[in-house]
């Protein structure tokens, strides 16, 4: 992954404000305590213009997952929406990454954080393909993590906190140091769960697959569009639990992301999966998705809110 490229300005509190200005007290709560929601958008640029995928919906799962956590979030959806395209349009940009969060600001301290205020910013900078150009066609290798996923007891997967991504860093980093690109994570019952930053799909016999929300995914909105899209042509889909053999024994595997978008696998712990590259479903979900982003596919139209 590269640097993160600055931009020229943050929306915070309702205000545009200079990138480096940007900041916050090193007392501030979720720093210490990890009580922040966040989401994770893209905006692509299309033939007629620039577009932010999914943009409502991102927006609701921030909401939700702040209703989650106890914690009001003091902007509307709306005034949301107009705050990221007001950024957007601030910072020149013509495709990038939007990240929005709400979290706990200064002014308490302490594991309670109900007196805490509630902050919220939006940035906005250019970001290429999280897990490399090359995989979306070659693959990647990945490995399954010896951390597991947190129970949907414990930090459940429906919230997506900083929090839970302590846990995503160590299996990142444990994948890393053996030689792998990614990790995936199986729950406490030994299924398959995702990736450190990503749902996980197998394809066998022309059917997908993907672990349900039930096994502590993400309900994630990329997942939710390749699910839409394999079912537009006519695939098979199915929620199911699914045991590391069946990622083994898989045809095709990817994974689905904001910042991975549709990602091909090539092995999982040295074992070859299908041809070791991508397969032929994989590919033509993918080239659907970069067609749905790039506004070629009138039917998933309302997936994009233009600029």
């Amino acid at each position: 992954m590269a640097d993160l490229a600055e931009g020229k300005y943050i929306w915070k509190n309702g205000e545009m404000i200079p990138w480096a200005e940007a900041t916050t007290h090193i007392l501030t709560h979720a720093l210490h305590y990890g009580t922040a929601v966040f989401e994770g958008v893209r905006c692509y640029r299309t033939e007629n213009g620039s577009a932010i995928f999914r943009l409502v919906e991102h927006l609701e799962r921030l909401e939700r997952s702040g209703s989650f956590v106890m914690m009001d979030i003091p902007y509307s959806v709306s005034e949301l929406i107009d705050a990221t395209v007001e950024l957007i349009k601030a910072n020149e940009l013509r495709s990038c990454y939007v990240r929005p969060i709400a979290y706990r600001g200064y002014g308490s301290m302490g594991v309670n954080p109900r007196p805490a205020p509630v902050d919220v910013a939006i940035a906005a900078w250019p970001w290429d393909a999280y897990l490399g150009e090359d995989a979306l066609e070659q693959g990647m290798n990945a490995g399954i993590s010896s951390w597991r996923q947190r129970s949907v007891n414990s930090t459940p997967g429906a919230v997506k906190s900083s929090a839970s991504y302590l846990n995503s860093g160590l299996a990142h980093m444990e994948a890393l140091d053996h030689g792998y690109g990614e990790a995936i994570l199986l729950g406490e019952s030994g299924m398959v769960a995702e990736g450190s930053g990503e749902n996980i799909f197998i394809v066998r016999r022309g059917a997908l697959k993907t672990p349900p929300l039930a096994d502590g995914v993400l309900e994630g909105i990329t997942r939710d569009s390749i699910i839409q899209l394999a079912r537009h042509f006519g695939l098979e889909v199915s929620e199911t639990s699914l045991a590391r053999t069946d990622l083994y024994g898989a045809d095709e595997v990817f994974f689905t992301g904001t910042a991975a978008e549709v990602t091909p696998i090539a092995s999982i712990d040295n074992r070859t999966i299908g041809n070791g590259k991508r397969g032929p479903i994989t590919e033509k979900l993918q080239t659907a998705f970069f067609d749905v982003v790039a506004g070629k596919i009138a039917e998933f139209g309302s997936w994009l809110y233009e600029i």
